[in-house]
């Protein structure tokens, strides 16, 4: 390893946007992926799990990377079922890879993260691209894994746009809210990545169809499954927003802030996660006031080189 690379685990609900981010992590040079943690979100955490050991084989990495299968549901709420409108049955627009040799350790995805950062004090960045329960039940465990983390990158929440699964929540966080709280409230140097900057970042049909003609030999089957997986989600916006062979890229543009802050504008905002009301379950609360007295610090990010960012995100394949 590389003095240089950042070290990552990745957490997620391993669905469309997740396979592109944690493909991305394992092209970029400028990376060690620690391990990859599963979570329940967009599918079951048990297909996240099947979906991750088959996004590592298609990326044939060098190295080997462990995954740790984490929580099947929320802290304290009954689980509501899946996105697989949004994702498809299987997570990954219902394309089939093929199974892996691989096998998912048998150490909790918590626990994994306590042992990680004990090991790599002060060094480990962690990108969180579904719900947080993971990194709750770890901080549950141990109040002082704020004080050992280099950096946490949250795909999640909203503040001065609307949300996408209530009127002002995004997925991740209302998923599990209590969860969410838990984490905004730690302590830990937190990034949101959230709607404001992800619902900007759009890659298009046009994108793929340069990165098709484009892409390394060694790429080729990487940029199809990237190509037809990404059809499901087209789709999927389509009907949601009228988008015309788009999607926004939420989960990957997480990843690349992890590795290039640079690419967003961020405001340090206090933060508080609604948890009580019904219709604002999961709402990233932002107390704007100029004596802000209501959540914890935190790094919002409000504004994105977008098309930067896209071409950055897809340069690794070419």
């Amino acid at each position: 390893m590389q003095p240089f690379e950042k070290k990552v685990i990745i957490d997620a609900d391993t669905g469309i946007d997740d396979a592109l981010a944690i493909l991305y992590a394992l092209k970029a040079t400028d990376v060690h992926v620690e391990g990859i943690t599963t979570v329940f979100g967009n599918i079951s955490v048990q297909q996240a799990t099947e979906n991750t050991l088959r996004i590592i084989q298609l990326a044939k990495t060098t190295y080997e990377i462990p995954v740790v299968q984490g929580a099947e549901k929320p802290l304290q709420r009954t689980l509501q079922g899946f996105s697989t409108k949004v994702h498809g049955e299987n997570g990954i627009g219902d394309v089939e890879l093929p199974p892996s040799a691989q096998k998912a350790l048998g150490e909790e995805a918590h626990e994994f993260i306590l042992r990680k950062a004990d090991e790599l004090p002060n060094e480990l960045i962690i990108v969180a691209l579904g719900r947080l329960t993971n990194l709750a039940q770890a901080l549950q465990k141990d109040a002082t894994l704020a004080q050992k983390i280099k950096h946490v990158y949250v795909m999640g929440g909203a503040v001065h746009v609307p949300g996408n699964v209530t009127p002002v929540s995004e997925a991740n966080i209302w998923g599990d809210p209590e969860a969410a709280d838990i984490v905004f409230s730690s302590g830990l140097p937190i990034t949101m990545v959230g709607l404001d900057v992800t619902m900007k970042t759009l890659i298009t049909q046009q994108h793929l169809n340069y990165l098709q003609e484009h892409c390394q030999e060694e790429n080729k089957d990487i940029v199809e499954f990237i190509n037809e997986s990404l059809q499901f989600y087209f789709d999927f916006y389509h009907t949601s927003n009228y988008w015309m062979g788009a999607a926004p890229l939420h989960d990957p543009l997480t990843m690349l802030v992890a590795l290039e802050p640079g690419v967003v504008k961020t405001q340090q905002m206090k933060i508080k996660v609604e948890c009580q009301s019904e219709i604002c379950q999961g709402m990233t609360v932002a107390d704007l006031r100029r004596n802000a007295l209501v959540g914890s610090p935190v790094q919002v990010c409000i504004d994105v080189e977008a098309e930067y960012a896209v071409n950055k995100l897809l340069s690794v394949f070419l």
